[in-house]
């Protein structure tokens, strides 16, 4: 795998559909409708290095994308690829509104409580449809849920990876 850094991961490639040369990605992004549009830019991380691929249709299917690239017109240009994860560059990441975040600047991120005493650390993030969950690592425990709510959520600092939280009754058991 090559230097990630200023890419964001948006999907990793499961499989190839059909004998023309579309792949099944796996989203891993609110925007992928943006994301994989005809014209879009993205790259394959592979382990020989930085593909870039643009995208020249795409569709969703059984929740997962079906996308096809400029150049590619068979299965065998593609299906090496399988496993592999898809990038854009930084740059192509629009600005969110306020409360809103992207999930790489929550990851790793330390949890606090009002008082500031450390609950942990955000390992990963789960889409319930409702609201996310933020899955929080804790030191000899087992792992918080933390819903992103306004009632829990009091402030995020994503410059020094902070998130301070209410810790509500219940809601660490």
């Amino acid at each position: 795998m090559t230097n990630t850094e200023n890419y964001f991961k948006v999907g990793t490639i499961v499989n190839t559909h059909g004998i023309r040369g579309e792949v099944k990605i796996m989203a891993i992004t609110d925007f992928a409708q943006d994301r994989f549009k005809k014209g879009a830019d993205l790259f394959i991380d592979t382990k020989r290095g930085r593909i870039p691929v643009k995208v020249q249709s795409s569709r969703l299917h059984k929740n997962m994308w079906l996308v096809l690239f400029v150049g590619v017109t068979n299965i065998n240009e593609i299906e090496k690829y399988k496993g592999d994860d898809v990038y854009i560059e930084g740059t192509a990441r629009p600005e969110l509104e306020d409360d809103q975040y992207y999930y790489d600047e929550i990851i790793d991120s330390t949890v606090v409580d009002l008082d500031g005493n450390k609950i942990g650390v955000v390992k990963e993030i789960m889409e319930t449809g409702a609201n996310d969950v933020w899955i929080v690592q804790r030191d000899c425990q087992s792992d918080a849920l933390i819903p992103m709510i306004d009632d829990v959520v009091k402030s995020v600092d994503v410059d020094a990876k902070l998130i301070t939280i209410d810790a509500l009754e219940g809601l660490l058991d």
